[in-house]
């Protein structure tokens, strides 16, 4: 015997509508072979074609490509007042080799990834030499100075990849190269303008710093020191 689901009634097995509320009387037994009604969507997911390094790659060289060719010619049969296409070509030139190792060719050893990043900045400076009248200032401050910090950052590599790096060590390796690249700095700018060699401004960033660095050291060499900062500091 089954009963109306929604008014209760009892109803006789030959019944296909209740006779008190007229609701339709469906048989469980056979509510499987109903078909049932199509979905809208389809059954199989889709998939983007993910983009692949080599098309980023190719998309990046001819936008750069492209943007110093038409400058440069713009200039050259346009706005011929001065050579201002050279500062696009070497911000291009830059871009480049920037983007080179995380677009193009993932696997470039850091260390020569950063001295063509090191090479295109002095492109870019030597290019800037054309706009001005003489080129003693790139030869005697800007292509010194280029190589200084090259030459730090290489460093600053090497140690953070020989050595444990932490925040702490970095922090260490930071303050104990920025008064070096002023010193270096101060120097070279002694040397263009025909002063005496001697530092100034740079001797107060040293003594700032060689402050920082004997903290650092210090907390680094106590242990009970370090994870305090660390716990309190949250690295």
């Amino acid at each position: 015997m089954s009963y109306c689901v929604n008014c209760g009634v009892k109803l006789d097995a030959s019944l296909k509508h209740c006779p008190l509320c007229q609701t339709p009387v469906i048989n469980p037994n056979i509510v499987s072979s109903v078909s049932e009604t199509p979905s809208p969507y389809p059954s199989s997911k889709g998939q983007v074609e993910v983009v692949k390094r080599k098309d980023l790659g190719i998309l990046l060289t001819v936008v750069l490509s492209t943007t110093s060719l038409t400058c440069f010619l713009l200039n050259l049969l346009v706005f011929q007042g001065s050579l201002w296409s050279f500062l696009v070509i070497g911000i291009c030139i830059c871009l480049f080799f920037f983007a080179f190792p995380a677009v193009i060719y993932t696997k470039t050893p850091i260390y020569l990834s950063l001295l063509a990043d090191g090479a295109a900045v002095a492109v870019y400076l030597y290019l800037i030499t054309f706009l001005t009248a003489s080129s003693r200032w790139f030869w005697q401050i800007g292509l010194p100075i280029v190589i200084t910090v090259v030459v730090l950052v290489e460093l600053f590599t090497l140690l953070a990849r020989k050595f444990s790096f932490t925040f702490l060590t970095g922090s260490l390796y930071l303050f104990v190269e920025i008064p070096l690249l002023c010193i270096a700095i101060e120097l070279f700018i002694c040397h263009f303008t025909g002063s005496p060699y001697h530092i100034t401004w740079s001797a107060v960033v040293l003594t700032v710093c060689v402050i920082i660095d004997i903290t650092l050291i210090t907390i680094l060499t106590k242990k009970r020191l370090r994870n305090e900062v660390r716990r309190r500091f949250y690295f």
